[in-house]
């Protein structure tokens, strides 16, 4: 098993983009321990998608505080020595929320978020699978959840330019931004050797990397 420098990993992007997949993939190759995010814990998510103006600001706080609940953990993680990788990032809830909430919704929760913020960990690196939102509409089809076949490609678009416009001005960590358009960490062994190599060698900054296969594939 490599070296590892960081022990809090995240591995962040917009819906469908195989964060989960990766997270789960890295923990282990790495040895590590999983954090992955219980979408479907959120009792209100099915409704959301149903009538998003009726049931926004009950889902969004859920989230919020599960997330925080989550994230408080990680130090008590970290007591055994093993790399942390989740598959959220905090202050993804924002990004989110900045979408779906009105003015004043999103004012009553930007109150919460800043006090709960304060009190988690920042991540010692930040995974970014950039895909396109075509890309992201066929992989959520794919798996098949129920509550999101009634997804609209205009709000998953909004959503992916509100991802790609934060982790352009992202800073607090080392960034590595993934274009996984074309990528398969799953059935390509070599991308997720590549990809490991590279997380190795990361330091500081932001840096971007397309993934073996891509790279070969565009070469031909």
């Amino acid at each position: 098993m490599p070296e590892v420098r960081h022990t809090y990993i995240v591995v962040e992007g917009p819906l469908g983009v195989g964060k989960t997949s990766l997270a789960t993939l890295l923990s282990e190759r790495l040895n590590g321990i999983a954090l992955l995010e219980r979408t479907e814990d959120n009792p209100f998510l099915p409704d959301f998608y149903r009538d998003p103006q009726k049931f926004r600001f009950q889902t969004q706080l859920f989230f919020l505080l599960r997330r925080y609940q989550q994230s408080t953990e990680i130090g008590q993680m970290n007591l055994f020595k093993k790399v942390v990788i989740a598959d959220y990032l905090f202050q993804k809830d924002r990004l989110f929320a900045s979408v779906n909430l009105d003015e004043n919704e999103f004012w009553l929760y930007d109150q919460i978020f800043r006090l709960l913020e304060q009190q988690v960990a920042t991540p010692d690196l930040v995974i970014f699978l950039q895909a396109r939102t075509e890309v992201l509409m066929e992989r959520i089809k794919k798996r098949g959840r129920k509550y999101e076949k009634g997804l609209a490609w205009e709000y998953l678009d909004a959503i992916n330019q509100a991802f790609n416009e934060f982790f352009f001005h992202y800073s607090d960590s080392p960034l590595l931004v993934v274009n996984a358009s074309d990528i398969d960490f799953v059935n390509i062994p070599e991308d997720l050797d590549d990809l490991v190599r590279e997380i190795m060698a990361i330091r500081t900054g932001t840096q971007y990397y397309v993934p073996l296969s891509s790279r070969e594939k565009h070469a031909v």
